[in-house]
């Protein structure tokens, strides 16, 4: 018998918290977990879909080199100068600080320090390819919100690709490619985000716009994430509204900017002729002095806050949801599936809170954080309420002359109503679910 007014309880409750959304007097920003709204029970919490502020990410990477011994230095070399190809007197020794350009230099403060840089071996051994695998790790699910701009010390590579996972390094698909010439290198016609559309916004192009040769005043290269918004945002990016309901219904538009790892692979220096200049290999190599990437981390709109702790970033899950991406229910709050928060508003969207389960319920029924005792009951232990005379069942819910069949016009207790169960639950539940987040102390 009560297991059975527990299904009936917690299919009343799924069905009345998927429904019952209440209606914000005013829509705030998308980044808003929850704010107080008033209702005809009084001040409610209104839960919505939010997301960390938009960071700079390169605070919280690793850095990997492949091969692990390219960094110049170890042994000392030369190298040309970047404004004069041919005067090769600077010279590159990791045992010397002032000389050293070890990897974390690509990500110091450029203000600082403006003229520091990470720095390959040069092309000595040609013709042998002189390739670098540069790869980026977060060890977490983040979210890209500007431009990646990489600022080469160096001219910028003939050959490059840039590449994202998202699994964490197992498996890696392009982002962009670039060249000189994109035909000859990657069998690919060159294209720039200009040419894209809403419709081939996905679409991985090579360019040639970022692939000069050997030139001092040419040293940045971009991957284009904000023209890519502007698609759907607009030139100033104003309609963000927007972009939002497309992240919303797509769920490849939200994984083309999603990454855990980039990788950026360096094939083929700065040549800016035809041929290698073979009696003056030491101006060939990669320098970066600077490497941008701006975004959050991915909560599945379940959080605002990202902590990084202990060399590792997490998310302060809401919505009682759980998991380093808030991508689970928490334990006793699995009463429907798992869903990550929508971006758009109320009624269209919803955060998706987790809402507690079936078993949560038969433990602690009246533990104020699930559901109240009812007419008149206490709490007793956190584990059931003791009823007035008048009523029993798990929440005092039951008048105690129905389960007698006395209940009359003469008992002074009305029964009610023949064949409407569902009235008698919904005035019990509806103040308790109401009052759950106001009880937890939000």
């Amino acid at each position: 018998m009560y297991l059975s007014r527990f299904l009936s309880i917690h299919a009343l409750w799924v069905t009345v918290s998927s429904v019952m959304q209440p209606y914000p007097l005013v829509w705030g920003h998308y980044d808003v977990c929850k704010t107080q709204i008033y209702t005809e029970e009084g001040k409610v919490w209104d839960y919505m879909a939010c997301q960390p502020e938009s960071t700079d990410m390169t605070k919280y990477l690793k850095v990997k080199l492949d091969p692990p011994d390219i960094t110049c230095g170890d042994p000392p070399e030369t190298f040309c100068a970047m404004g004069n190809p041919y005067m090769c007197n600077n010279e590159c020794d990791a045992s010397t600080p002032e000389l050293a350009h070890p990897p974390e230099l690509m990500f110091d403060f450029e203000g600082r320090h403006p003229s520091t840089f990470w720095q390959s071996a040069t092309w000595k051994e040609y013709p042998k390819p002189l390739q670098v695998n540069i790869t980026l790790s977060w060890s977490k699910t983040i979210e890209l919100t500007d431009n990646i701009v990489i600022t080469f010390e160096s001219g910028r590579p003939d050959q490059m690709i840039l590449e994202k996972s998202l699994d964490y390094g197992r498996t890696w698909q392009p982002y962009q490619y670039y060249a000189t010439d994109c035909l000859d290198a990657f069998h690919m016609d060159p294209k720039s985000v200009k040419d894209l559309s809403q419709h081939t916004v996905l679409e991985i192009i090579c360019t040639e716009e970022y692939s000069t040769g050997y030139t001092t005043n040419s040293k940045i290269i971009h991957f284009e994430i904000k023209d890519r918004f502007a698609f759907f945002a607009g030139p100033r990016l104003r309609n963000m509204a927007s972009l939002y309901g497309q992240l919303d219904t797509t769920k490849k538009l939200r994984d083309f900017f999603t990454v855990t790892d980039l990788r950026i692979r360096l094939l083929r220096p700065a040549v800016g002729e035809i041929f290698v200049d073979e009696l003056h290999l030491a101006r060939y190599f990669y320098a970066i002095s600077d490497i941008k990437v701006r975004g959050r981390c991915k909560c599945n709109l379940h959080a605002t806050v990202c902590v990084y702790d202990n060399s590792k970033l997490t998310c302060e899950c809401e919505h009682n949801t759980t998991g380093p991406d808030c991508g689970k229910c928490k334990k006793n709050y699995q009463g429907r599936p798992w869903s990550p928060g929508s971006y758009l508003p109320i009624p269209k969207g919803t955060a998706n809170t987790c809402i507690p389960s079936i078993s949560s319920i038969g433990t602690n029924v009246c533990d104020n954080e699930l559901l109240h005792c009812q007419n008149g009951g206490t709490c007793h232990n956190n584990v059931r309420c003791l009823c007035p005379a008048a009523y029993t069942g798990i929440l005092c819910e039951k008048l105690r002359c129905e389960e007698a069949g006395s209940c009359g016009s003469g008992s002074g207790q009305g029964a009610p109503p023949h064949g409407c169960p569902a009235l008698l639950l919904l005035p019990l539940l509806l103040p308790a679910l109401l009052g759950t987040a106001s009880t937890l102390g939000f």
